[in-house]
């Protein structure tokens, strides 16, 4: 919907008042990371996704996690897996179903040889609703929240030369709390730590001018919409899909961009966990 979080512009909202401890948490100093783009070590780099339609055949899908949605899920016995078929990371499967407009997510996923799948843990979204999972259960992402509306497309930075969504990206400790529309914690007891769900934007004033065109896009979205701490994991990684097509090059200039470019905005409580 257009008044979903991640649709929603936070260019005019409130500085969170703990955003300076926040960002020297995270690394004011650090700069950021395409974690995405073309190939990586032999298998495509970034989170990929695959779109079916009704007539997919939903299987049964073996969930380690007890708070996971239960299936049967509508994915194909080759749908892709981050870091490729022997990936050895986070293993993420998605897959949104296009006529109903739901969305199927998997944490390290693996498929089985009669075309089921086993999978820590699943969520499953509908993609025409603002309902949140339950508090205190994650997803296929520790916060909660689902995976594919936050990933940077080709088609959006290249082609359409527009971002219009809050993007996902990583740090490298959170806090034992949550800001909705986040649902889980997967943190420490250090308060000066990002809680899972905080918004974070560009600061107005910082220049990408000198950048490439497709960090600058990326740039305009970050100060419009900007970034939701997501996950754990290596300090201002930022999520997208990868293509063949992503010329990584001027991807990397999103490199040159430090933590101190951004500052933390205010969208709500923290929940404990």
């Amino acid at each position: 919907p257009a008044d979903n979080p991640w649709n929603t512009a936070v260019d005019q909202l409130p500085l969170h008042p703990r955003s300076a401890d926040y960002i020297d948490s995270i690394g004011s100093d650090r700069t950021m990371h395409p974690d995405f783009g073309t190939v990586f070590e032999g298998a495509p780099l970034g989170i990929p996704y695959t779109v079916v339609d009704g007539s997919t055949a939903a299987v049964d899908i073996e969930l380690a996690f007890d708070d996971s949605d239960p299936g049967p899920y509508p994915i194909p016995a080759d749908a892709p897996i981050e870091g490729g078929p022997s990936g050895s990371g986070d293993r993420h499967v998605l897959v949104l179903e296009r006529d109903s407009c739901r969305l199927y997510e998997l944490y390290n996923a693996f498929p089985n040889s009669d075309g089921t799948w086993r999978a820590d843990s699943g969520a499953i979204f509908d993609l025409g609703s603002n309902a949140l999972r339950p508090d205190g259960n994650t997803s296929a992402d520790a916060a909660g929240l689902p995976i594919l509306p936050g990933l940077v497309r080709y088609e959006e930075v290249v082609i359409n030369g527009e971002i219009n969504h809050a993007i996902r990206m990583t740090a490298r400790r959170t806090q034992q709390g949550f800001i909705h529309p986040a649902t889980h914690a997967a943190g420490s007891n250090d308060d000066s730590a990002p809680p899972m769900g905080l918004r974070l934007r560009m600061k107005s004033d910082y220049d990408c001018s000198d950048l490439s065109s497709e960090i600058q896009v990326l740039c305009t979205a970050f100060k419009t919409y900007g970034l939701f701490v997501a996950d754990n994991g290596s300090s201002w990684y930022v999520s997208g899909a990868p293509d063949p097509r992503w010329d990584d090059d001027a991807l990397r200039d999103i490199r040159t961009i430090p933590g101190s470019a951004f500052e933390a905005v205010d969208t709500g409580p923290i929940i404990p966990q």
